[in-house]
C-alpha cells in the first residue's frame, strides 16, 4: 500500500442487506483503496447512478471479479495519485468495475478520460457508463450510419437520452419511446425527430409510416420483440442491453430471416479491462468531440448527497427522471 493512502479512511456507501433501498443501503467508513500497477486514484467529486447498480444492490448483478463490493460504475472528479498519461489534478471522468459510491475510487488509467471542456464535475460524471454502452451497442454491435434511423426505448433514461443525442450526432434519424404523453415529449426536447407514447401508440405502425428502423437500442426485452421485428427494416439489427421487462423471447426465425435481421447485445462491465481501455480511446476519438460541440450533453435530472444514495436509488426506480441522477460527494 502506497505512503499516501496508508491507513486513511475515507466514506463510501456499502450494501448491508435487504433489497429495498432504505434498508440496503449504508454510509460507512471503510479505508481508502490504494491504486495497483498502472492505475490511478481519483478524488470523487460526483457518481453516476445507474440502473446496473440498482440489479447489484437487489443481488442480480454481481461485481466482476478483483472489483470493489461497493456500487458506482462511473465518477468524475481529480486524479490523486498519477499513472499512464494522467498527472495529479488532472480533471477526469472514469468508467469503474465498481467502487464510485465513495470518496476515492481507484481504476485502470486506461479507463479514464479528460473531463469534456465546458462540463463540470456532476454532468462528466453521467458520461461514462451510458456513452460507453451507447457507442458499443449502438455503433459498434449496431453499426449505425448516418442516413439510418434509430429507434431508443427508454427513452427519457441516462441511456436513452444519450443515445438519441449521439444518434442525431452521427446523422441519424431518431425515433424514441416513453411510456405517457409526458416522457414522449421529453423526448421530443431531448432531439428525437420522432417520439412515441408507448402506452397509446403502436411505436411498429409509427416507424413503419416513417420508413422502417435499421437499429432498435432495447432494454425493455420481451414484450416488445414482436414489435421491433415488424419496424426493422431489411438488414435491420436489434440491440439489447437490458430485459426490464422479460428476458426469455419467442423468435420467428422465418419472419427474421426474410428481414435477414441480427438480434444482437451485450453488457459492459465484465468485459475485460484491455477490451474496455480500446472502447474508452474510440469514445475520446469519436464522441469526445460531439460533447465539446454541443452536439452531446448529459442532462442531470437531480443530484443527491452521497449519504442519501438510497433516495438516489428510489428515484431512479420510479421512473420518474429524466436522464441522470448523480451522487455528490
Amino acid at each position: 500500500m502506497s505512503q499516501s493512502t496508508q491507513g486513511q479512511s475515507m466514506a463510501a456507501v456499502a450494501i448491508e442487506g435487504g433489497k429495498g433501498p432504505a434498508q440496503a443501503l449504508k454510509t460507512v467508513q471503510i479505508p481508502r483503496p490504494a491504486p495497483g500497477p498502472g492505475q490511478i486514484l481519483i478524488k470523487v467529486q460526483a457518481a453516476g447512478v445507474n440502473r446496473p447498480d440498482i440489479a447489484q444492490r437487489q443481488g442480480f448483478y454481481p461485481p466482476p471479479p478483483g472489483a470493489p463490493e461497493t456500487m458506482g460504475l462511473e465518477v468524475a472528479g481529480e486524479v490523486a495519485e498519477a499513472a499512464g498519461r494522467w498527472q495529479v489534478g488532472d480533471r477526469v471522468c472514469a468508467l469503474l468495475g465498481g467502487g464510485g459510491y465513495a470518496e476515492y475510487a481507484v481504476c485502470d488509467a486506461r479507463h479514464a478520460l479528460p473531463m469534456p471542456k465546458g462540463l463540470d464535475f456532476t454532468e462528466a460524471a453521467g458520461l461514462p457508463e451510458t456513452v460507453f454502452t451507447v457507442y458499443a451497442n449502438v455503433f459498434e454491435h449496431g453499426s449505425l450510419k448516418a442516413g439510418e434511423t434509430l429507434l431508443v426505448h427508454g427513452a427519457t433514461s441516462g441511456i436513452g437520452v444519450t443515445a438519441i443525442q449521439m444518434g442525431k450526432a452521427a446523422g441519424a434519424k431518431v425515433i424514441a419511446t416513453g411510456r405517457g404523453a409526458a416522457k414522449a415529449e421529453q423526448a421530443r426536447q431531448m432531439g428525437a425527430d420522432v417520439a412515441v407514447d408507448a402506452t397509446s401508440e403502436d411505436f411498429a405502425e409509427v416507424a413503419a409510416r416513417e420508413g422502417g428502423v435499421d437499429v432498435v437500442l432495447d432494454m425493455v426485452g420481451a414484450p416488445y420483440f414482436e414489435q421491433n421485428l415488424k419496424a426493422l427494416n431489411t438488414g435491420g439489427r436489434i440491440v439489447y442491453i437490458a430485459a426490464q421487462a422479460g428476458g426469455t423471447l419467442e423468435v420467428p426465425i422465418g419472419r427474421l430471416m426474410q428481414k435477414r435481421g441480427l438480434i444482437t447485445g451485450s453488457t459492459l462491465r465484465p468485459r475485460p479491462a484491455d477490451e474496455k481501455a480500446r472502447l474508452a480511446a474510440e469514445v475520446e476519438r469519436v464522441v469526445w468531440p460531439w460533447i465539446e460541440a454541443g452536439k452531446v450533453r448529459p442532462h442531470v435530472d437531480r443530484t443527491f448527497p452521497l449519504a442519501e444514495a438510497a433516495q438516489a436509488h428510489a428515484h431512479v426506480e420510479s421512473g420518474t427522471h429524466l436522464g441522470k441522477v448523480v451522487l455528490v460527494t
